[in-house]
């Protein structure tokens, strides 16, 4: 596991941070205004994939990425894990850390992103993204960080929509293009001789009931160990 000073240069607060958000303001504002159009965006239920591919490891610091309402990272500190969740949308946070005194659970919240956080490297015995939305940059900066974020000897587990890497927008107007996003091939393309790819197939999503994304069916599961 992750050297136990790694953890100091962390938030040590279970409230939403309030010195600021870190990323680009147009990226929270996007999200902050998704969240603010219902009561409640997704499920409040830990996804399917994260369930299965946790239940046979160890406790240990786990970074949740893209954390939403919370219901991730709950489940994994309920599970006995030490969580770090890390979100751009101060809307969601705020959601996530009333869901998480209701439950008793303990998480440390950062209200970042991925690239911005300045998250100690290799202090991660788990790192979570869950259907991600990173932006794709030319240095693969949030791929990167996502494998940066991973301790000698940790999982990353990234899960996303199948069948999603190959499209782009439909029209010149779409407010989403697949293309401007990092996916799961994209991060397995980087790994070294230093990773060993445990799982990286299609399956079908166990999709929990209700919330935004339930009609996807399929998922794409990467999990990947890092050796040193």
């Amino acid at each position: 596991m992750a050297d136990d000073t790694a953890a100091e240069a962390l938030p040590a607060s279970t409230e939403p941070s309030t010195d600021g958000y870190a990323g680009d303001p147009a990226v929270r504002d996007a999200w902050d205004a998704r969240y603010s159009e219902r009561h409640r965006l997704w499920s409040g239920r830990p996804n399917g994939a994260l369930v299965a591919e946790v239940a046979g490891l160890s406790p240990g610091r786990a970074l949740d990425v893209g954390c939403g309402e919370g219901a991730d990272a709950i489940w994994l500190a309920r599970s006995g894990w030490d969580v770090t969740a890390l979100e751009v949308s101060g809307v969601a946070l705020a959601r996530a850390a009333a869901h998480a005194r209701d439950a008793g659970a303990d998480v440390r919240w950062v209200h970042a992103g991925l690239v911005e956080a300045a998250l100690p490297p290799a202090s991660f015995d788990l790192v979570s993204a869950q259907y991600p939305a990173l932006l794709r940059t030319p240095d693969s900066a949030a791929e990167r960080a996502l494998l940066d974020a991973v301790a000698p000897g940790g999982v990353l587990l990234l899960v996303h929509h199948a069948g999603m890497d190959g499209h782009h927008a439909e029209r010149q107007d779409d407010a989403f293009d697949p293309a401007a996003y990092v996916w799961p091939s994209m991060v397995a393309a980087l790994l070294g001789d230093d990773w060993r790819i445990e799982v990286d197939e299609e399956r079908p999503r166990v999709v929990p009931e209700g919330g935004a994304g339930a009609h996807h069916t399929d998922d794409v599961v990467l999990r990947a160990r890092r050796l040193r």
